[in-house]
């Protein structure tokens, strides 16, 4: 199947991880124009280091959740210039509900679901100019079916996937459609690092007793982010291999 793109520049925000990275591998290979945004300089290094082959087919920028000056440069960079989002940032924060400490899930929620919630009206708005735009987040399984001591990033994911859902419903109508994907164990980051360890275990609740791979999972993003993808809007869609099917 031959995919064709409403656009071709497409922000990857959390563009530093394996994922980020390898979506915009698929990207190129698409003809499209991915723009990788890191918080650190180790993360630009990272970028640079594994799409150096790829010289003038993308970029990399600084963006922050917590830096709310980085979010005006961001979108100052963009220049109205853009197409797509798919959006892969997460924040870390594991603990039980009843001993996590105000100091920590305050900023976490700030920087997780407000300050996300200004990313995408500010994107929002460059779509609506353009009449065009997609977005995708890159939700988790746990969303559905968190481990104990996630409930904390299950309800950032939660929160995050509800204003991509009203995005769609709010906005589908003037040709900007959104799409929550929530993929299961994936093998790469930091799901490499929890497999190695679980693994067995964990993938012993997997029906296709597998976890995926980043290629999998950034394939289908791309097709999500084609036209023929385009009637899937407001909603989420599950690829963890029939993990949160059953009991």
């Amino acid at each position: 199947m031959q995919l064709t793109f409403s656009g071709q520049r497409a922000l990857i925000v959390g563009g530093s991880c394996d994922l980020g990275i390898c979506l915009a591998k698929e990207m190129i290979q698409e003809a499209l124009y991915p723009i990788l945004t890191f918080r650190s300089e180790a993360g630009r290094k990272r970028i640079e280091k594994a799409l150096e082959p790829f010289s003038s087919r993308w970029e990399a920028v600084r963006f922050d959740f917590a830096d709310a000056v980085s979010l005006n440069l961001l979108f100052a960079h963009l220049r109205e210039d853009l197409d797509f989002l798919v959006d892969l940032a997460q924040g870390d924060l594991e603990g039980l509900v009843a001993s996590v400490e105000e100091d920590e899930f305050r900023p976490y929620f700030l920087q997780n679901i407000s300050s996300r919630a200004e990313m995408l009206k500010r994107a929002a708005r460059v779509f609506l100019r353009k009449r065009s735009g997609r977005l995708i987040f890159i939700s988790s399984a746990a969303a559905e079916r968190a481990s104990a001591g996630q409930g904390f990033y299950a309800a950032a994911k939660l929160a995050s996937e509800a204003l991509y859902r009203n995005l769609g419903l709010e906005l589908g109508g003037r040709g900007i459609t959104t799409l929550t994907l929530r993929p299961g164990y994936i093998d790469a980051g930091r799901g490499r690092r929890y497999l190695q360890g679980l693994g067995k275990e964990a993938l012993g609740k997997v029906p296709i007793q597998r976890a995926l791979t980043e290629k999998e999972v950034a394939r289908s993003v791309v097709f999500f982010l084609s036209d023929i993808a385009r009637g899937f809007n407001a909603t989420q869609i599950v690829m963890d291999g029939g993990l949160t099917a059953g009991k």
